[in-house]
């Protein structure tokens, strides 16, 4: 019977392999297999990074189809309970799935955000799906066109005029003609190429480029640049401006952040003569720019345009917007008579449909309308976010294409090539034709000999809303407190409150009475009033931080508060940004492990440290940027933060961004440690018995310059 048993056990197997390859598994049939295969195969290239575009248009189609059909087998009254329920767990192991490969790439869920663009290869990609699984796609809409918001119909509520705008307009209610303008609008014949879709194939050829593949115009070789006393331009900025010198006058100029970008915008600018210049930048880094324009071009003023524009310089010949306010100076924008415009961080425009972007390229577009070549550039560390057609937009702006096809030079370009979409070297000479419109791309590695091996750029940025004015009632506050226990020394010592004078000893002895007196009437003294600054600007640090981290990668973020580090953190969470966190409360099993995750994991791009407890003793060269969220009391307290990055073994020059609340004491603060800075140096190198500078110096100095600034601005004029 055993022997039986076996006989029957090993007959059985033959039979069964038989029957399984007689019957393979039929494909079933159905639009949710077909979701879940493309499904598995984007998984597998994810694990494969970097995760290609191609790739990510799977995802999204996928995401938003599995969205679809769940709901119509919700809504769908013909399917039976038992039916709809086996359907709707089909459909959950497939976002499940997809959930699990969204959490190797979070940069993938920004595809499923409510203003996620859907391109056209996504909407083609998704029709082929659909017939796959046995769907007739539904027929495209037709799309609507938007209306110009340039031309905002009368009465619209949200749109201001400031009233210097309307001085300036007065003052000169003609503009000079400008013949080139016409010139310029005079359409080229397309001849051999016309009938043929050029704008797929010229994003194509982005994706398509062999590694190597040039990424940059050619550059005329630098030449003398006046700029102010104490300022140098590197030679690859000074490229950029010489090519503006010869005439060419738009750019996308796409270096790594820390290359100097603002710089060579400005001055190109002015050898362009593009004034009145726009520039439109994300708010974070409005104020900096005001700030570098008096840096770089003293001789021309800016102006910020804050609210409904009430400060507004109409008169100015640098104009300066953030993307939020566009919505209610577009109008006025549109008409000024700008001969330049500079849009910082263009990537924020890749979304078409955005009401933002709709601004921007109408603004544009009236540029180009009333001046003949003006001066446009694009600034961006990252011109490619999810998709290559996030090169629209941008391209758009500068006005090399418009919704459907080349224009202009480009057009030309493409002409001259002899080659059609349908010929081998089409893409090659396609994409040398649009990067020698303008498109500037190096990296810190291209030009390491130009730029120093470490510097520190201040970031200035102003606190507004009710931040703003709690810093600002708290520095009054101190101020006064200050002033009277002046006054009250000043009359002991002379028997009288008043003096024409500034008793500068004095000042230093109240100034020292308040810094040991932190309790003393009131409850506001320097620290508190620093810590409030902090995190008043936490937000603001945490937005340049994000920034930063989608140009360049990993990022370096210090602060001294814990509150801060919070804020921060929860930004990066709120924008899909992986951190890791390094404080003072951690044991050093954690803070291992999580020095390891942002050293290790290509996926953590930032770094959240406590300035006391990451300042010493930690190796993070992985990164080049470091943003200092708040400011230390010494100068060696930064150095040491910035060590974390500028080690042996670092290949790229350091770069560390110090955020900075303008127009508050934060930026008294910055000047005095960068003043005791040749000090610190000089004790350490053995060359003056000085003491290193301490942080009570910096504290005390800081009381006085607050304190004599006060009693200064009582004295009459």
């Amino acid at each position: 019977m055993a022997r039986e048993g076996r006989r029957r056990s090993t007959g059985t197997r033959p039979d069964a392999g038989a029957q399984r390859r007689r019957s393979p598994r039929a494909v079933e049939p159905g639009l949710v297999p077909v979701l879940a295969g493309i499904a598995r195969e984007v998984d597998g290239a994810v694990q494969r990074p970097p995760t290609r575009p191609a790739v990510r248009t799977k995802f999204q189609v996928v995401a938003l189809l599995v969205r679809q059909e769940r709901a119509r087998v919700t809504a769908d009254t013909t399917l039976s309970a038992s039916r709809r329920t086996e359907q709707l767990k089909r459909l959950d192991g497939v976002a499940t799935m997809l959930a699990r490969t969204a959490a190797r790439d979070t940069s993938l869920l920004a595809l499923l955000a409510e203003d996620a663009r859907v391109s056209d290869a996504a909407r083609a990609y998704t029709a082929s799906v659909l017939r796959a699984g046995g769907v007739e796609p539904p027929e495209e809409p037709e799309p609507e066109e938007a209306p110009a918001p340039a031309a905002p119909p009368p009465g619209t509520e949200n749109r201001v005029v400031p009233l210097s705008v309307l001085a300036r307009q007065r003052a000169n209610p003609f503009l000079a003609p400008d013949y080139e303008a016409a010139a310029a609008r005079v359409p080229t014949q397309a001849r051999r190429l016309a009938g043929w879709e050029l704008l797929e194939p010229l994003f194509r050829s982005f994706e398509q480029a062999s590694p190597g593949a040039p990424a940059c115009m050619p550059l005329p070789d630098p030449r003398p640049v006046r700029v102010p006393v104490g300022r140098e331009l590197m030679p690859h900025q000074a490229q950029v401006v010489a090519a503006t010198a010869r005439g060419h006058r738009t750019f996308l100029l796409a270096d790594e952040p820390g290359l100097g970008k603002t710089a060579q915008a400005l001055l190109a600018a002015q050898v362009a003569q593009a004034y009145p210049l726009l520039v439109v930048v994300p708010n974070v880094v409005k104020t900096n720019w005001a700030h570098e324009v008096d840096l770089w071009t003293p001789q021309h003023r800016p102006t910020v345009v804050h609210g409904d524009g009430e400060r507004v310089d109409g008169f100015a010949d640098v104009v300066i917007v953030n993307y939020e306010l566009l919505d209610r100076h577009v109008g006025w924008l549109g008409d000024f008579g700008f001969r330049g415009m500079v849009v910082d961080e263009a990537h924020f425009i890749k979304n078409k449909r955005s009401q933002r972007s709709q601004h921007v390229l109408a603004i544009a577009e009236r540029i180009r309308e009333r001046t003949g070549r003006p001066l446009l550039m694009a600034l961006t560390g990252t011109p490619l976010i999810n998709d290559i057609e996030d090169f629209r937009a941008i391209w758009q702006l500068l006005g090399w294409i418009d919704d459907t096809k080349p224009l202009g030079a480009l057009g030309a370009a493409l002409e001259e090539t002899g080659l059609t979409p349908a010929d081998p070297g089409f893409s090659t000479a396609a994409r040398a034709a649009v990067i020698d419109m303008g498109v500037v791309r190096r990296r810190k590695a291209d030009v390491v000999a130009d730029i120093p091996a470490r510097r520190v750029a201040d970031l200035p940025v102003e606190l507004d809303g009710a931040a703003g004015r709690s810093v600002r009632a708290a520095e009054e506050a101190l101020a006064r407190r200050l002033v009277a226990r002046y006054r009250s020394a000043l009359e002991v010592r002379t028997g009288s409150a008043t003096s024409d004078e500034v008793d500068v000893d004095l000042a230093r002895r109240v100034a020292a009475a308040e810094l040991k007196d932190t309790s003393s009437a009131g409850g506001e003294n320097v620290f508190t009033m620093v810590r409030r600054i902090g995190q008043a600007k936490a937000g603001l640090a945490a937005d340049y931080a994000a920034q930063l981290a989608r140009n360049v990668g990993k990022v370096v973020f210090f602060a001294k508060h814990v509150d801060v580090m919070d804020t921060a953190e929860q930004t990066f969470a709120e924008r899909g940004i992986r951190y890791a966190s390094i404080r003072g409360d951690q044991t050093p099993k954690v803070r291992e492990r999580n020095v390891t995750a942002f050293v290790e994991d290509p996926e953590v791009a930032i770094v959240v440290c406590s300035l006391t407890a990451a300042g010493v003793g930690l190796n993070l060269q992985v990164a080049s940027n470091l943003v200092l969220a708040e400011l230390s009391w010494t100068y060696a307290e930064q150095t040491q933060a910035i060590d974390r990055i500028h080690r042996i073994g670092q290949a790229e020059p350091v770069t560390a961004w110090r955020v900075i609340a303008a127009q508050t004491v934060d930026a008294r603060i910055a000047e005095l440690i960068d003043s005791k800075s040749g000090l610190a140096a000089r004790a350490l190198d053995g060359a003056a018995e000085e003491d290193v500078t301490s942080s009570s110096d910096v504290q005390l100095d800081t009381l006085v310059g607050l304190l004599v600034d006060a009693l200064e601005a009582e004295r009459p004029v």
